[in-house]
């Protein structure tokens, strides 16, 4: 179910979000759980690091390996990201035949989505009989005021393009939640395939139309009107993407922090009753003030409404309903779904198995359910001793590199030592789980009755926090996630279990590796709160400008040439990376991998310096590790849909460019004016 009211995607900075999976997986997967440190097979020795140093260290790795036919992408992420997902998968089988877990437990209900989905035999017996009580409700829209009763009592039912609402972090006051107000989702992924007239964009909104018109034939529509309303849909939905902003823009959240009152909101769109809104929806509190994240977006649905085609909005109203239940529905709706979103968009050649799915949908809605059993059984102390020593080691080393740096006064080093200082750091598990007593689930249900509990559950909770304080003890990831984020509202970095595994962690692993994987993960979440969005960000989560007019100017400066540097790389032919969209993601990289160097030098200072390993320096295995990570092999229609929605660079990109721009890159591996891999010192990007 996707819900549109939901908090805003742009609060959390994560290190990796494409969830990818892999091939051969058994094999595979043992190799890289079972060796400790730098696999010698994977790397190909013909090339020579200062030629190539992707393949030089992920050469061999990238001949042997093929995508999966139900994978976009296959890579470091992938492999461990399959290997949770079978750990999980049988601590979920456990779960289900001890027979222990009560009807109302957490842990029941996790099973009773879990297998509600996979009875695939009710679900196609069913077909779209769920779905027909909302339909019939949007059908009978003939007023404003029924379009609003629909959009807010059945928000969670009812899928809508115009506008969402969420409660979030007040960027003014972090610890207190206000109110958004935001535009709905749209069928395609970002503002720019609406808007551009690239053929590859022209050519991917035919194939849209198409799609709509295969889908509408589910609830009976004709062939031939399905595709005239699926052309009314486009038109429709391009209207709503035209004055959003762009990617680049959404990134920066002073163009979203425009506080309003009520009575200013009810001006901005007088046809909604807002009071009556907040109240049909089910919203505890009424605000005083809102947050409404895009004006300009607004000012276009005020000409809108002045003059409703209520026949309009009722057709791109349920072809938005169907979308967002499609994947819950029968079998072959779901297939319907899976061949647009994941075939043509991003060139998936078939579904991922029925259990993963099943599992990812368990992880997205009672995620923590699963996460309490997760973490007994496969997240040992000593990782998480190691890792709060390697995340006080790196932090400790960003603040000498804050305090050395040339181009940034005191007073700015004062206040930025200060945002290190006050981080919350956590690691591995909540303190405090979710508690999912009162969504109901329940036995027997159909599958998309249960993700409509999920979704109500969840709405609710969120409403439920409009201008209550924040709870920073709350978790944006559940700890089975390969992932990690920072969080610049609370000023946290949040590490879940599940990546403080090889290739990242290993505690039996040579310091070099870890800090090459984990330690430069850790790094790029502590950048997040200096790149060139979470700086805005003070010690407190406040959307505060603590920089000199100098300081801000030299730093922006800096970006801006590491932009132009990532923008002039190709990744297809004429597909080249938006430097401006992925430089908090490209700072993060930069200053993760050279916080992480400093920090093993710190660790060494400590421990003392080991012999080399394998003929290589632990420099060398610390630059080889970061590599290794980073090693992707993707598909075009994955690539260039990366480029246009996803604000990370390509991996294979983030192995490397991040390193021409590091002298002691050049030191371990002797590179010298002339190498291909030689960038001048005056080209290298130095930030932090």
């Amino acid at each position: 179910m996707k819900t549109k009211f939901l908090k805003p995607a742009i609060a959390i900075t994560a290190v990796m979000v494409a969830a990818v999976s892999c091939k051969e997986k058994t094999e595979i997967a043992k190799v890289e759980t079972e060796s400790h440190g730098i696999i010698l097979e994977n790397m190909d020795t013909t090339v020579s690091p200062k030629v190539d140093f992707y393949n030089y260290v992920n050469g061999n790795w990238m001949k042997n390996n093929e995508i999966p036919d139900d994978q976009t992408q296959w890579g470091g992420f992938t492999i461990l990201r399959k290997k949770t997902d079978e750990d999980v998968l049988n601590i979920l089988s456990k779960a289900k035949e001890s027979g222990k877990y009560a009807p109302e437990t957490d842990q029941a209900k996790a099973l009773m989505i879990f297998e509600s989905e996979l009875d695939t035999v009710a679900r196609n017996k069913a077909g779209i009989e769920p779905l027909k009580p909302i339909l019939e409700k949007i059908a009978n829209v003939k007023s404003i005021e029924d379009f609003q009763k629909l959009i807010t009592e059945d928000a969670v039912s009812v899928s809508q393009p115009f506008v969402g609402i969420a409660a979030f972090s007040n960027p003014s006051n972090s610890a207190i939640n206000s109110a958004y107000i935001m535009p709905g989702s749209l069928g395609l992924p970002d503002r720019d395939f609406y808007t551009n007239t690239d053929p590859a964009s022209v050519k991917i909104r035919e194939q849209y139309v198409d799609h709509i018109t295969r889908m509408l034939q589910f609830l009976g529509d004709t062939e031939e009107s399905a595709r005239k309303q699926a052309e009314t849909i486009l038109a429709f939905e391009t209207k709503l993407a035209a004055p959003r902003f762009d990617k680049v823009q959404s990134r920066d959240f002073r163009n979203l922090n425009n506080p309003r009152s009520m009575a200013e909101l009810q001006n901005m769109l007088p046809e909604l009753n807002w009071k009556q809104v907040f109240k049909g929806m089910g919203a505890i509190k009424i605000p005083d003030t809102v947050i409404v994240m895009q004006p300009k977006y607004m000012a276009t649905l005020k000409q809108m409404f002045a003059k409703p085609d209520l026949d309009t909005w009722k057709t791109v109203i349920r072809w938005s309903t169907l979308n967002s239940s499609a994947s819950m529905l029968s079998t072959e709706i779901e297939r319907a779904n899976f061949d647009f979103y994941s075939t043509t968009l991003k060139g998936t050649k078939k579904q991922k198995p029925a259990k993963e799915r099943a599992l990812a949908t368990v992880n997205g809605s009672v995620g923590e359910a699963l996460g309490k059993l997760y973490v007994d059984e496969m997240f040992p102390p000593e990782a998480k001793a190691k890792a709060e020593k390697m995340i006080a080691n790196v932090i400790a080393a960003y603040k000498d590199r804050i305090s050395a740096l040339d181009w940034m006064s005191d007073s700015t080093k004062v206040k930025a030592i200060e945002k290190l200082d006050r981080f919350t750091v956590k690691i591995g598990y909540p303190d405090k789980w979710k508690d999912y007593s009162t969504m109901e689930v329940k036995e027997g249900n159909t599958y998309y009755d249960n993700m409509v509990a999920v979704g109500a559950w969840g709405f609710k909770e969120n409403l439920d926090k409009i201008d209550e304080p924040v709870d920073r003890t709350e978790w944006g990831m559940s700890p089975q996630t390969v992932n990690a984020y920072f969080n610049p509202f609370n000023n946290e970095i949040v590490f879940p279990a599940a990546i403080l595994q090889p290739p990242f962690y290993d505690y039996k692993a040579d310091e070099a590796v870890n800090y090459g994987g984990m330690g430069a993960v850790i790094g790029h979440e502590i950048s997040h709160a200096f790149d060139d969005s979470g700086s805005r960000f003070d010690a407190n989560g406040n959307l505060v400008n603590w920089w000199t007019d100098t300081d801000l100017k030299n730093f922006t400066e800096r970006g801006d040439k590491l932009a132009e540097q990532y923008s002039n790389v190709e990744v297809l032919d004429s597909v080249f990376i938006n430097g401006k969209f992925t430089l908090g993601e490209n700072i993060g990289d930069l200053g993760g991998i050279v916080g992480a160097y400093d920090g093993l030098q710190r660790f060494y200072k400590e421990n003392g310096r080991p012999d080399n390993i394998d003929g290589f320096t632990p420099e060398q295995r610390f630059f080889m590790s970061w590599a290794t990570v980073w090693r992707t092999k993707s598909r075009d229609e994955a690539l260039r849909n990366q480029v246009k929605t996803d604000p990370h660079s390509p991996g294979k990109v983030r192995a490397t460019q991040p390193l021409v721009n590091v002298d002691a890159f050049y030191e371990a591996f002797d590179i010298k004016e002339g190498d291909p891999m030689y960038l001048a010192p005056e080209d290298r990007v130095r930030i932090w």
